[in-house]
């Protein structure tokens, strides 16, 4: 995750603005992409490839990262 909250911090992008763009609606779009960023230690391979979708990477460098390989 720590690479995932780096992603997020050097995009310049608002918690608002990533929930949306990982298909939240507006009303609920800042609480899931926080609840994402800060609570999750483990997170479901959906909400990476959301995450992947919204940053506009390849999945597999989010898995890389997971699965504990470096390339």
């Amino acid at each position: 995750m720590k690479k995932i909250v780096a992603m997020f911090e050097a995009s310049g992008k608002t918690l608002d603005q990533l929930g949306q763009e990982m298909g939240y609606e507006p009303e609920t779009a800042r609480k899931a992409a926080w609840q994402f960023i800060k609570k999750t230690s483990d997170p479901r391979l959906s909400m990476l490839k959301r995450f992947a979708k919204a940053m506009e990477i390849p999945l597999a460098d989010l898995l890389d990262e997971k699965k504990g390989r470096s390339k």
